[in-house]
């Protein structure tokens, strides 16, 4: 994972999602590194001690958990809980070894990553404990507690929350909580793309409870499958306002008069708690509930070998949702081999991306002749910019374009700019350009839905340039020209 720390700022006094305050410290996670976390050199076990030896080695050393490690290798970790929980509450003999109840290959970080790394992993997958690593050497361990003295844990509590509920009610409670984390966020200057991908973790832990909470209703899956999140949250780019757009990919031993009916009433149950968390249903029911989004490995295969092949308007349409995606929860490989498929069958695809870039120029930035900001001039938001569709989103398309003729994995838009630009796909400074500029715009966006959600009102993309200041005004212009001289060079390379 890449992140991209923010420049330190002024102190600011801003909520977190407990009610409480904290300083400017409470975003410091974005700027140290993992390195500065590590209190004490690792305490480790070999594989075959004793759970009973190392439950003594723990009280003596005062730790909550323990690495094992033989000849240097990483093989797992214990933790406090694994000895409540599987060997006291199981009844299990302690002089039984430690791999018996361990956690194997654990989520690691690197001695370098930002902390803001640890923050997110403990965040999507409700682990308290992360090895630390430099290289394949073992540097040490970084707990929630250690988050807890940067003051920055609000996205990781709240995730630890949400894996505490056991009905849609508890969740619904949670995940209201969200906008008060974007407020925290937009108050202490908080880039918006790590902005971004602290929202889309508690996105990804609601989902990921919901579908814990399913398959405890309706039993295990009767066939291996993932839950793929598409669009911003799988961009990693959401805010306090959005939608959902999701899918599943199921393993081709599926049948469906044999196993159709549960993944509908998974799927159901999962679209429709997510719902009623705030992600509102897919006006286009781009989701996993709808029967067409549901499907096995060769069918979604199918799918995108006739998009690319024949990009006839409906399938430009759908190209522009999934192709962005990002596995949840379940079996990985079932997507990672399919998108290296679609990307083989993307790259150098001329006739294919020329469609794309029709579609990306359907989105034109709010210029006019003069290139002054044009304001909608009727409808229901008369006198405001669409900060989304047309500032978000037209950015969003042209990375879009630029990963898919490359072959680039990477889905955050971000992400995109850079690793086109070091394909070659785009110049360094033009990536930097565009870069900037989907900073800029999506960090107002963020600044404007959370000074709404102050005002108790429902956060949404649409600004009055009169409610920012001449400057913000003239930088608002100059990102939506950035954008239109990007459109302009695309357009011309890909002409029909």
């Amino acid at each position: 994972m890449t992140t991209h720390p923010i420049e330190p700022r002024s102190a600011a006094t801003v909520p977190d999602v407990a009610g409480t305050t904290t300083g400017d410290t409470a975003l410091n996670l974005m700027t140290t590194p993992v390195s500065a976390l590590i209190k004490r050199a690792p305490i480790t076990l070999p594989p075959h001690t004793s759970i009973r030896a190392a439950a003594q080695h723990m009280s003596e050393q005062r730790v909550s958990s323990i690495l094992i490690v033989e000849q240097g290798h990483l093989f797992g970790l214990i933790t406090d809980r694994d000895l409540r929980n599987r060997v006291i509450a199981a009844g299990l003999d302690t002089e039984r070894p430690i791999m018996d109840i361990a956690t194997l290959a654990p989520f690691t970080v690197g001695l370098h990553d930002p902390a803001f790394n640890v923050l997110l992993l403990m965040a999507r997958h409700n682990v308290h404990h992360v090895p630390v690593l430099d290289g394949q050497c073992i540097k040490g361990m970084i707990t929630a507690t250690d988050l807890t003295e940067q003051h920055s844990t609000s996205a990781v509590y709240l995730a630890g929350d949400i894996y505490k509920q056991t009905s849609i009610d508890g969740l619904q409670r949670a995940s209201a909580k969200v906008r008060v984390l974007q407020q925290s966020l937009a108050a202490a200057d908080a880039s918006a793309y790590n902005t971004g991908h602290i929202i889309t973790a508690i996105t990804d832990a609601i989902t990921t409870r919901l579908l814990q909470l399913g398959e405890a209703q309706l039993g295990p899956a009767p066939v291996d499958y993932v839950w793929v999140a598409a669009g911003s949250q799988a961009r990693n780019e959401q805010t306090a306002k959005s939608d959902q757009d999701n899918c599943m990919v199921i393993d081709d031993a599926f049948d469906e008069s044999q196993h159709g009916e549960y993944f509908r009433d998974l799927a159901r149950f999962v679209c429709d708690g997510l719902d009623a968390c705030g992600y509102v249903h897919c006006p286009g029911e781009m989701m996993a509930m709808t029967d067409a989004w549901r499907q096995p490995r060769h069918r979604w295969a199918e799918y995108f070998r006739h998009w690319t092949r024949e990009p006839e308007p409906k399938a430009l349409m759908l190209t522009c949702v999934f192709f962005d995606l990002r596995a949840i929860a379940g079996q990985t490989r079932l997507l990672d081999g399919l998108r290296r498929d679609v990307l083989h069958g993307t790259r150098g695809n001329t006739l294919f991306l020329a469609h794309m870039v029709g579609i990306a120029l359907t989105h034109q930035p709010p210029l006019n002749w003069f290139n002054g900001l044009s304001p909608a001039r009727s409808g229901e938001h008369k006198g405001t910019i669409d900060l989304k569709h047309t500032g978000v989103v037209p950015i969003v398309d042209l990375a879009r374009v630029y990963a898919l003729a490359g072959g680039h994995t990477e889905v955050n838009t971000h992400d995109r700019l850079l690793m086109s630009a070091n394909g070659g796909d785009i110049s360094e400074q033009s990536a930097r350009d565009l870069r900037d500029a989907l900073e800029f715009l999506a960090a107002m966006r963020i600044r404007h839905q959370a000074r709404q959600m102050a005002q108790g009102l429902d956060p949404d993309n649409f600004l009055d340039p009169a409610d920012i200041s001449n400057f913000e005004r003239t930088q608002l212009r100059d990102a939506f020209q950035v954008v239109q001289t990007l459109q302009s060079v695309l357009a011309q390379r890909y002409k029909f």
